[in-house]
Order: C-alpha cells, then sequence, then structure tokens
C-alpha cells in the first residue's frame, strides 16, 4: 500500500506485520523529506511511527477518539489520515498546521500546542460518552516529560478514581521532551527502562537470537511474550506507582515492536476501566543524527538530509535575543551568586542552556511545569534570592494565577523574561505571544517593560535585577536588530521612563518594544509624504511615561500606538486610559493584533495579513487623520484591519 493512496486511517486494519513495516518506512520517509525541506519537529514525531500503527490498527477512527498530547509527536498521524499528498505545505501559510486542529480534519480530536492536557480531555470525553451511554474508545497519548505537568497528574487523580469508566493511556517513555525531563517521575521511569532484566533480555540475548542462522532476522512469537512477561517480573515499582492510583498499568513494552503493542493495546481496550500502557521509545527513532541529538533534533529548521547539517543562511544574522539574553544572564549570575535563572523545561529555546554550561549551580530546570516555576521562584525571593524566569510568553499564560496570587501580591523581586513574545509563525496559534502585553499590565506591583533591540535588553536585565519588587520584559522571537553590544558594565534605565527618539509636529507615535524600529520606518514613509511625527519608545508599560506623552499629544493633537500584541487591554488601551483619565481627548489609532486568532504562516505573512508592515501602518495612519496625498505603494493589496 501506497499512502499517498490512503484515503482512511481504516483502510491499515488487517494488514500483515510487513506490510505495517513497509507503511512505517512509508511515514519515516516522508516526514524526513518534508522537515529537511521546510522545517519542523523531527524526533518527537520519528520515535512514535509504530506506536501510531499499532495503536490504530485497535481503533475504529470514525468512533474513537485519540488525544495526542502537545501534539508535535503527531506528525504520523497526520501522515495516515489523508495529509500524506498535502504534507509538503507543512506549518506553511493556509498549509497543513505543525499541531493538531479540530478545524483542519475530523481525525483531530482535539487541538493543543501545550503539554499535559491530553488525559484531562480525553477523560472528559470518556465521562461524556458514559453520561450518553454509548461506547467509543477513548485515548490519550502522553510523553513522559509532559508527565510532569500538574495538570497531567490531576487527570490521573480524577481517572483512578472512576474505576468503571474505560480510559487508555499510552505513555510514551522516551526520556525526553524538549530537553532531557527531570525529577522524581522521570527517576522512576529511569529505574524501569534501565532495570537489568530488561536490558538483558532487549539487549544481548534479544540480539544473539535475531541473528541465528534459522530465524532469519526475526524473534519468535514466544520470544517476544517472554521479553514482556520478564520487563513486567523486572520493574514491580513503577507499575505500583499507578496502580496505587486507580490504573491498571501494562508495560514497558517496546515501543517498536507493532505486533507487541497491538496484543497489549487489545488487552487493555478489554479491561473496562483506566489503564495505562507504559511504552518504551527512541526519540528521532530511524534517522541516526536526530537519535544520536535528541535536542539539538526536536525541531529544525531546513537541514541537509545526508549530513544532518542546517542549510546555512544566504547572509549572516545578528544573534537571537534569546542568545542576547543568556549571555547577559551568565554575565549577571557570575557577578552575583545570588542570581539564579530557572527554566521550564525550555533550556535551549530560552538561551538558559548558556547558564547551565556556564554556571550550573545557579541554574534551575523544574520540567514541564510552569506554575511550579513561578511560586518556586517566589519562594526563593522570599529568601533572598534574585531568580529570573524564562519562559515563552505562550507558556507563562499556564501560570497567570501563580503571576498574580505569589509574586504580585507580595512584591516579590523576581525577574520574568517572556520569550517568543508577539508573532512565532509557524507553530500557528497555539504558541502565538499575543497576550502577555493584556495580561502583564494587569497585575500591580509589577514593572513590564520591552526592550527596542538587544542592547536595550541588556540594560534591561541590569534594571530588572536592581529593582526591588516583580518585573517582567518581553522579547521576540529571531535575530536582533544589529545593535553593538557591551560585555558589561551596563547601567539601569529609570523605571518608567520612555524613550524620545524623533520629533515632529504632524503625528505622535508611541511604540513599545518590538514596534519602535517599524514605528521609525514608518515616520520616515510619512515624511515622504510631507508629515512628520514624534516617535517615543514607550519602554515601560507599566508604568506608562505619562509625563513625556501628555504633552505631546495636548501639543500634536493626533496619537498613533503600535504593539505586536492583542489591541485588547494592549498598550493602546493603556495610553488611551491615562489620556482620559487626564481629559486629554485627541483622536488616537492604535496599531497591533486585532481580535482574532493568528494562524500558522512566517511572521513576515502574518504581519502582512494583520496590516503592520510599515507602508500598511503608513497608509492607516494616512486614512484614519484624513491626511490627504497618494496611497502608499504596495498598501492597497492587502486589507486595512480596523483596531
Amino acid at each position: 500500500m501506497h499512502l499517498g493512496d490512503l484515503t482512511h486511517p481504516n483502510e491499515l486494519h488487517g494488514l500483515r506485520l510487513s506490510e505495517l513495516e513497509d507503511v512505517a518506512r512509508q511515514i519515516r520517509d516522508r516526514h524526513l523529506q518534508v522537515v529537511s525541506t521546510s522545517g519542523g519537529h523531527l524526533g518527537p514525531g520519528l520515535g512514535v511511527v509504530e506506536l501510531t500503527l499499532a495503536l490504530y490498527q485497535t481503533l475504529d477512527l470514525d468512533r474513537d477518539r485519540v488525544i495526542w498530547d502537545v501534539g508535535h509527536q503527531a506528525y504520523p498521524h497526520k501522515l495516515i489520515t489523508g495529509r500524506f499528498n498535502d504534507f509538503h505545505s507543512l506549518r506553511q501559510q493556509n498549509g497543513v498546521a505543525g499541531y493538531l486542529k479540530r478545524s483542519e480534519s475530523r481525525f483531530d480530536h482535539f487541538g493543543a500546542g501545550h503539554a499535559s492536557t491530553s488525559i484531562s480531555a480525553a477523560l472528559g470525553m470518556a465521562m461524556a460518552r458514559d453520561n450518553r451511554g454509548e461506547d467509543f474508545k477513548c485515548v490519550a497519548v502522553i510523553g513522559d516529560g509532559a508527565l510532569t505537568g500538574g495538570m497531567a497528574l490531576e487527570a490521573i487523580n480524577h481517572a483512578g478514581h472512576l474505576p468503571e469508566t474505560p480510559l487508555l493511556v499510552v505513555l510514551n517513555d522516551n526520556d525526553m521532551s524538549i530537553s532531557p525531563p527531570v525529577g522524581a517521575l522521570s527517576n522512576v521511569l529511569n529505574r524501569a527502562r534501565l532495570s537489568p532484566p530488561m536490558q538483558f533480555i532487549s539487549g544481548s540475548v534479544e540480539e544473539s537470537v535475531r541473528h541465528l542462522p534459522f530465524m532469519g532476522g526475526e524473534l519468535p512469537a514466544e520470544l517476544n511474550r517472554l521479553k514482556g512477561s520478564m520487563r513486567r517480573l523486572a520493574v514491580p515499582k513503577v507499575g505500583a506507582v499507578f496502580e496505587e492510583l486507580g490504573f491498571t498499568y501494562m508495560g514497558p513494552i517496546d515501543g517498536h515492536d507493532i505486533g507487541e503493542m497491538m496484543r497489549t493495546f487489545q488487552a487493555a481496550h478489554r479491561d473496562g476501566g483506566p489503564v495505562l500502557v507504559h511504552l518504551v521509545t527512541k526519540k528521532g527513532k530511524g534517522y541516526p543524527y536526530a537519535e544520536a541529538d535528541q535536542v539539538g533534533y526536536h525541531a529544525q529548521s531546513a537541514f541537509d538530509l545526508s549530513t544532518g547539517k542546517a542549510i546555512p543562511s544566504t547572509k549572516p544574522k545578528p544573534a537571537s535575543y534569546s542568545k542576547v539574553f543568556g549571555q547577559t544572564l551568565v554575565k549577571l549570575c557570575e557577578q552575583n551568586s545570588r542570581v539564579v535563572g530557572i527554566t521550564a523545561a525550555m533550556a535551549t529555546g530560552t538561551g538558559l542552556d548558556l547558564l547551565q554550561k556556564a554556571v550550573p549551580n545557579q541554574y534551575v530546570d523544574v520540567g514541564i511545569a510552569e506554575q511550579h516555576a513561578v511560586t518556586l521562584a517566589a519562594g526563593m525571593a522570599c529568601e533572598g534570592m534574585r531568580p529570573v524566569v524564562a519562559i515563552y510568553s505562550t507558556f507563562l499564560q499556564r501560570a497567570f494565577d501563580q503571576l498574580i496570587h505569589d509574586v504580585g501580591i507580595q512584591n516579590l523581586p523576581v525577574t520574568f523574561v517572556l520569550d517568543r513574545a508577539g508573532i512565532v509563525g509557524a507553530d500557528g496559534p497555539t504558541h502565538q505571544g499575543q497576550y502577555d502585553i493584556s495580561y502583564m499590565r494587569a497585575i500591580p506591583n509589577f514593572t513590564v517593560m520591552a526592550p527596542k533591540d538587544e542592547a536595550e535588553l541588556q540594560r534591561m536585565m541590569v534594571t530588572c535585577l536592581n529593582h526591588d519588587g516583580p518585573t517582567a520584559l518581553r522579547i521576540p522571537r529571531g535575530s536582533g536588530v544589529g545593535m553593538p553590544l557591551m560585555e558589561e558594565g551596563w547601567e539601569s534605565l529609570p523605571i518608567g521612563r520612555g524613550e524620545l527618539l524623533r520629533e515632529g509636529d504632524d503625528l505622535l507615535i508611541v511604540a513599545y518594544g518590538s514596534m519602535v524600529y517599524p514605528a521609525l520606518d514608518t515616520a520616515t514613509l510619512l515624511e515622504e509624504a510631507g508629515l512628520s511625527s514624534t516617535i517615543i519608545n514607550a519602554r515601560f508599560l507599566r508604568p506608562l511615561d505619562q509625563a513625556l506623552i501628555h504633552p505631546l499629544a495636548r501639543r500634536i493633537q493626533r496619537v498613533v500606538t503600535m504593539e505586536e500584541g492583542a489591541l485588547a487591554g494592549g498598550l493602546g488601551s493603556a495610553v488611551l486610559e491615562s489620556l482620559s483619565d487626564q481629559d486629554i481627548s485627541v483622536p488616537l489609532l492604535r496599531i497591533g493584533i486585532p481580535d482574532k486568532m493568528v494562524d500558522h504562516a512566517t511572521p513576515q505573512q502574518s504581519k502582512e495579513s494583520l496590516g503592520l508592515t510599515p507602508v500598511q501602518m503608513a497608509e492607516r495612519i494616512r486614512r484614519r487623520f484624513e491626511l490627504g496625498g497618494r496611497d502608499f505603494a504596495g498598501a492597497s493589496s492587502v486589507p486595512i484591519i480596523q483596531s
């Protein structure tokens, strides 16, 4: 069977083991071909090819529900549910999404981009099924890294309390999330994975038997069954953890043995209550470079499939904001032993891997547990430490209560660095960092800021650590603007003071963070049309520099705000409220992300669709204030988004 001809996953039912193994090869080939060309998540999907095929042999996807935790491990699922021929459009505008998406396929039963949600969703579906008197199967597939998330443990606790509710949890145990998992649960699973009897039966003995002349490279069914029995006898403690929580435990099972997994899944479906099947897999399976570097090949930009090396950019780019942050934090930690960096399983993404290597005793990884990371930092701050918590904007949403309750209310000196703030591109709506401006400006006691460039980021880091209260700064995804950096000797910024960058009489533009340089470009276009602009780099969202903004607004009488975040409750709202409180009534145009979800595309494509390019913004300003003159070239080809 060729996967390009597959119209329904149920068409795989009844295939012989050798045929399923051929399908697995097709999945891996297509997966590697597409990701090496256009980029995407690599290691997670390669590790679950056999798991997916074995599980779907035991399910009817017209009725049964499968919830893939996070979703970046579900590329094989996409390839056998009607998206094989369109897979080349992965993560591209109007193409196949990088995560599960209910609107994309009826087989995507639950969409998610954040970890640890699958068991809760699957249990909810199972309870709804029982309420309606139906009998379809509900399955959650979750990685061992995601199992550290509090939400997953809460769901296990609840499911174990419902012994008559059939639910299958498949634990994909590859000893990895994005980075190696941490904590006691990881240690328990490691004891199972590395136990001597399991290593013995799955290692040397298995290979010896497989290579006997009369075996033909295959293991007899009896030895396969013996292998599974030995594993279960070898690691009773692992099963005991889940059995005590109310689950029937099966495993650990070889997550690349299709036949053994099919038998186990069939037994699990017959159980009639909550079951956890523990599978041991290899992240990056089938591609040697991904197997050898499971962190580096979790996700990749375009790379040479034959060498595994990234395809170099046509021109060098400035260092990323994440790298500049990481380098700066290393220097600050070396100068002050009270400073500590905290990540929630995202060391490489946030730049904290630099700190881990340089000053490991001032580095903490809590695993996929953002809520815990925030309150852990609050506890450290109570005892005189200066914690710096680096979390993606989209993931910090998960700890909103802790930001308010444990840090804000107690006015503790914790610094939050919100990476990937603003438009993030191909990861799509689950990962856009479009809400942090709105949710951070609502929390009392917080000082909130955003740098216009990487040099200002360095100064803001020092500002945060010198401030006796909670602080947050947002940084965008990708490269800086190329501003020269200082190695050390950074000075604090005066808190609540903006920066006057340019003066003019026709327009006041207040820009924040990554929108400052686009504001300058917009002003240049307006100047060519005979309009002069005053530009303020707001720097601070809380407190806002009213002393700078108010007099200029009164004098110029036309105000524009620019931000790479949701307009609802954002910088524009803050400026508008501030002016209103002082009875300053002037026309104001807010430019930012309107009230909509931003789908996957390149960042530039997203900005064009939102009207956030300098040409589009210049045209919006011209129309809003009826300034006359010609349309700006190219602006009329893209819809003008109204704020």
